[in-house]
C-alpha cells in the first residue's frame, strides 16, 4: 500500500476489503489480522483503523477469540463452544487423542491464543487433559447441547 496518498492508507484498505465482500471474494471471515498486515504491508494499528471503518459501517462484525466477519454471516458461538462440539462427534471416545493448537488453529482459522484459551476453559472443565507424550486426550464427553 502506499504510504503517501492524499486518502488515509486505513481508508484504502477498508475500501479494497469492501470491494472484495461485495465481489464475494470474502463471503463469511476475513483474513486473520496478522494476514492482513503482511498483504497491505502495514501494521496493526492501520489495520484495526480499516476493520473499525468497516464496522462502523455494519459491513462486518468481530467476533471476540474468533476473528472479523462479514456481518450476518458465519458462526458466532464462542471458540469454546465449537472446539467442545469435536467432543460430541460420533467417533469420539474417552481416551482419545485431542486435535493440537496446530490442527485447531487450521480448522477454524483462528489464532494459537485463541486456541490455547479455548483449550484452557475446557482442561478446566475436565474435558481434555494432557496425556502420554505431551498430547492431549479426551479425559470425559461433554452433554448435549440443549438445543440438539
Amino acid at each position: 500500500m502506499p504510504q503517501a496518498s492524499p486518502r488515509g492508507t486505513y481508508l484504502q484498505i477498508s475500501e479494497a476489503l469492501r470491494q472484495k465482500i461485495e465481489k464475494g471474494a470474502i463471503s463469511e471471515a476475513l483474513p486473520s489480522e496478522a494476514e492482513l498486515m503482511r498483504t497491505y504491508g502495514v501494521g496493526r494499528s492501520t489495520v484495526g483503523r480499516a476493520l473499525k471503518a468497516l464496522k462502523a459501517d455494519g459491513v462486518i462484525e468481530s467476533v471476540q477469540g474468533a476473528g472479523w466477519y462479514v456481518a450476518g454471516t458465519g458462526d458466532r458461538r464462542p471458540l469454546v463452544e465449537k472446539v467442545t462440539d469435536l467432543l460430541r462427534g460420533q467417533d469420539v471416545a474417552v481416551g482419545d487423542p485431542f486435535p493440537s493448537e496446530s490442527e485447531l488453529c487450521e480448522r477454524f482459522g483462528v489464532s494459537r491464543t485463541a486456541v490455547r484459551s479455548a483449550i484452557a476453559q475446557m482442561e478446566g472443565r475436565g474435558l481434555i487433559a494432557m496425556g502420554p507424550n505431551r498430547r492431549r486426550q479426551v479425559w470425559a464427553l461433554p452433554e448435549e447441547r440443549a438445543d440438539s
